[in-house]
Formats: structure tokens, C-alpha cells, sequence
């Protein structure tokens, strides 16, 4: 879109969806699995409502990795300041009803800053959608294979793999996760190895596929309702 597209847009309908994600070690997969995921589950669920969704923010907090080469990772203040100047910019755009569709549990703690800006900004609403974990989302998840994990299968789809990469054909015993809470980044790779935290590498595509089908549309249901402003969206 250009400029003028989005003030048209903004006019016709106020809602808008920001991805987040993270640039972190996802053993065996690419470093920006979070933000190719929470862009793509984005698009694919806001274009049939014809709701924009603005280019992903590839970095997040993720501080507990920066020992793994590649990983990139902000302080709690920096993406505080980032995420606030991303909302009032969008803001200042015309959107009021905005989603940020988020790919990385790291990023959560943030979630508070959306309280402090909805107090300034009164007649906005945010949703914080963390796509992966989403109720409808998460049973399918837990239907195929209840062991998943941190770049283990349930992140494996065939746009987040590396070409001419192997997955190992073991299921990988499951990380001790409260130690891993109290390690520094050197003494979590030591303990992460490859930096699976448990469970299969790779699961078929038909189940990745059906995961994936239930976390659009359970992301477009994010998009399109429970919004309590009283007004009917003709795409909602």
C-alpha cells in the first residue's frame, strides 16, 4: 500500500494488525521462525477482512538466547519505547481497533505498556494475540503430539525450514524447564544443546498444515470480533 491507500483505508475502517516477533536460535530451523510465523498467520488472516497489516517488527526480547550466535535481542526499555512509537504512529494514522499478533513468548512483557497507552489513547483498543498458543490453536497442537516445544515440530512448517538442512529423526527428551529459568545464556546452551527444548524435530506436513489452518482462522477471529465499540464492520 501506499500513503494514501492507508488514510483511505483508515477512514473506512479503523483496525489494523502488527506483528511482532524475535531473531533467536531455533536449533535445526531459521533464526526468524517467530517473525516469518507472526507475519505470514497475520496476512493470511486479515486478507479476506481486507484489514492492513504493517511489515512484521522482527525484534524482540529474548535475552536468555544471546549465547547462540545470531540471536538479537532488546532491552525491556528499548522495546517498551519501540513498541509505544509503533502505536502512536499507527494511531496517528487513523487505526483505533489495532492486533498485534505476536510469535515469541518473550515478547509478553510488554503487554503492560499496552495498559499505560490505552490510558492516554482512549478511544483506541488493543488485542494482544500471541497466534501460537491460542486456545483453538494450542488443542490442535496438543491433539497431534503432546510433547512440542520451543523449535521443536510445532514450529517446523515447510517456510520456517532451511534448505539442505537435515532434522534429526529422534524425539529429544524434554528440558528440565525450571533449571533452565535460573541459568545465565552460556549455562542454558550448555543444557539446550542444538536448542530444542524437547520432543520430535519434524512432524508430516498434513499435521503442520492442520495446525496452521486453525491458527488463521482462529487469528481472523481476533481480526474481525469482539470489538466493543458498537459499530457493525462490513468485513468483521
Amino acid at each position: 500500500m501506499n500513503w494514501m491507500q492507508v488514510e483511505d483505508r483508515a477512514k473506512a475502517d479503523d483496525r489494523c494488525v502488527l506483528p511482532i516477533g524475535s531473531v533467536e536460535q531455533h536449533a535445526y530451523l531459521s533464526l526468524g521462525v517467530d517473525m516469518i510465523l507472526a507475519e505470514r498467520v497475520a496476512v493470511e488472516a486479515a486478507e479476506p477482512l481486507g484489514v492492513p497489516v504493517f511489515p512484521v517488527q522482527p525484534y524482540g526480547m529474548v535475552s536468555t538466547f544471546l549465547d547462540f550466535p545470531g540471536t538479537i535481542s532488546l532491552r525491556l526499555s528499548t522495546y517498551a519505547a519501540l513498541i509505544e512509537d509503533v502505536l502512536d504512529s499507527v494511531y496517528r494514522a487513523g487505526f483505533r481497533r489495532i492486533v498485534v499478533v505476536n510469535g515469541h513468548g518473550g515478547n509478553t512483557p510488554v503487554a503492560p505498556v499496552f495498559g499505560e497507552w490505552l490510558d492516554r489513547r482512549r478511544d483506541a483498543q488493543v488485542k494482544l494475540q500471541d497466534w501460537w498458543r491460542a486456545p483453538r490453536t494450542m488443542a490442535k497442537v496438543l491433539e497431534i503430539d503432546r510433547h512440542a516445544s520451543h523449535a521443536s515440530w510445532m514450529e517446523n512448517f515447510p517456510w520456517t525450514r532451511l534448505s539442505g538442512v537435515e532434522m534429526p529423526a529422534e524425539r529429544k527428551p524434554a528440558v528440565d524447564l525450571a533449571r533452565l529459568a535460573r541459568l545465565n545464556p552460556a549455562d542454558k546452551r550448555r543444557l539446550l544443546g542444538d536448542g530444542n527444548y524437547g520432543g520430535l524435530y519434524q512432524r508430516p506436513d498434513a499435521d503442520m498444515l492442520a495446525v496452521w489452518a486453525v491458527a488463521v482462522e482462529e487469528t481472523r477471529q481476533a481480526i474481525a470480533a469482539d470489538w466493543a465499540t458498537g459499530r457493525a464492520d462490513r468485513e468483521g
